[in-house]
């Protein structure tokens, strides 16, 4: 048995959620999102709980089994809480701003660059160094962060570029470091 497969999701209050035939509903002060499931796994509300089910005990079904119920959980917090990816900007006039929904950057390109707000995704740009990337979708969530974080990756050498927050980037000596190794 998986054990997170087998662990129930509680529901929170001013959430709803909607069991189809191969699809779960969840609708929430944040929004509404909704998720294909497999055949191979059963869903069900049972007292204020989400339980999830594999028929079988194959390969394929023990492996949906968990990710079913990961999938559900996320959508149940994304409706509720929401989540959010914090990205900070280093280097000498590196910055980021605001224009409408879309986010501004200058990474030290001849050229500024514009991020378009996907669909579901709302940006928060605090000082102009940290850039905070919200929204109900765990998975696209992070996707935009990750391409925010590929316009300008940080360097080795001197750090400069968008990291996430706490990400640590281990850092190399450069040409001084080679000069002393002789």
């Amino acid at each position: 048995m998986s054990r997170i497969g087998k662990l129930p999701v509680l529901i929170p209050e001013k959430v709803d959620v909607k069991v189809g035939e191969n699809s779960v509903t969840v609708k929430g002060p944040k929004g509404e999102m909704t998720q294909h499931t497999l055949p191979v796994v059963s869903v069900k509300v049972e007292d204020g709980n989400v339980i999830v089910e594999r028929l079988g005990d194959s390969k394929p079904h023990r492996s949906a089994h968990g990710l079913t119920r990961t999938l559900v959980s996320n959508m149940i917090e994304g409706v509720s809480k929401g989540f959010r990816k914090t990205l900070e900007i280093n280097g000498v006039g590196y910055r980021a701003a605001k224009s409408g929904e879309d986010l501004n950057l200058t990474l030290g390109y001849s050229h500024p660059v514009s991020y378009p707000a996907p669909v579901g995704i709302a940006f928060a740009v605090e000082g102009t160094n940290k850039v905070h990337v919200d929204g109900i979708d765990k998975q696209r969530v992070g996707q935009v962060a990750a391409e925010i974080r590929d316009l300008r990756p940080p360097e080795p050498y001197k750090g400069k570029g968008i990291r996430y927050q706490g990400e640590v980037v281990r850092k190399k000596l450069g040409k001084a470091g080679k000069a002393g190794k002789k």
